[in-house]
């Protein structure tokens, strides 16, 4: 679970023994109605129902400070507590639009690199099996590579870059079903081209030794087995021991040799 900062927790602190008010709410929508409070009163009421587990009326009251009060320094702290428990609340795409609004206003903020790793986070749980479109997992492969290439040192790019290596998997997974489909079909030029992705783009995933063999295949069906040798020859010198390097080394031992299949190739007479 994502944890708020250390400034965070103790403006939380700060903010417990500040005069609590109750929270308004409009019953029919379930919105929080505007009921003029002062920001102390508010921000203690937000933090209390955040303790109690009602992230999601929490963060509706911490936007509250955002929009009563949108001058004073609780309102930048109320933004990124907003984005931290609408993300708690699983409504991951308030928590993106309350961090990036946070990011937008103070984009040199300390707390930044949390707003960004919210951002990410909030799109990596949303990440659907490689079945489903995987937009959102192209989301938040975006939102961890920026997240690393503006903050590398910061306490959260090392979860970011083990994610990032997760969901380059995930996204291999996804071309490599793609490609099997096309296969099973018989269209070995398509089936080609979404594994030659993953080997191009996803080489360091568990897919890479699967896709070379897959490689091998097609372009021995294609009747360009020169390109399957090659893709024979990339396996077994980084694969050599797994089942994928076996069943290519079967396929290339039945194959004509690449001479061999050019010249059968050649016109006669």
């Amino acid at each position: 679970m994502l944890k708020p900062t250390r400034t965070i927790v103790l403006l939380l602190a700060c903010a417990a023994i500040l005069p609590a008010a109750g929270c308004a709410r409009n019953k029919a929508k379930g919105d929080t109605a505007y009921v003029a409070r002062d920001v102390s009163s508010l921000y203690a009421a937000a933090k209390r129902l955040m303790d109690q587990g009602d992230y999601l009326q929490a963060a509706k009251l911490f936007d509250e400070v955002e929009r009563q009060h949108p001058y004073s320094v609780w309102a930048r702290r109320a933004q990124i507590m907003s984005a931290f428990n609408y993300y708690l609340a699983k409504k991951y795409t308030d928590s993106v639009s309350s961090a990036n609004r946070f990011l937008t206003i103070h984009p040199g903020n300390a707390e930044a690199p949390y707003a960004h790793y919210l951002v990410a986070m909030s799109y990596y749980q949303q990440i659907a099996d490689v079945t489903r479109d995987q937009a959102v997992t192209q989301q938040a492969s975006d939102a961890f590579g920026e997240l690393i290439r503006r903050y590398p040192d910061s306490r959260y790019a090392a979860d970011a870059r083990l994610k990032l290596d997760l969901i380059n998997d995930h996204l291999a997974g996804k071309e490599m079903e793609v490609g099997r489909f096309y296969e099973r079909s018989g269209n070995w030029l398509a089936a080609s081209l979404r594994f030659r992705q993953v080997v191009d783009q996803y080489q360091t995933t568990s897919h890479t030794p699967e896709a070379l063999e897959r490689l091998v295949e097609c372009y021995l069906a294609l009747g360009i087995p020169d390109e399957a040798q090659k893709a024979a020859a990339v396996l077994g010198r980084n694969y050599n021991g797994t089942y994928w390097y076996k069943q290519a080394y079967k396929l290339m031992g039945k194959a004509p040799h690449p001479r061999e299949a050019a010249a059968s190739t050649k016109p006669q007479g």
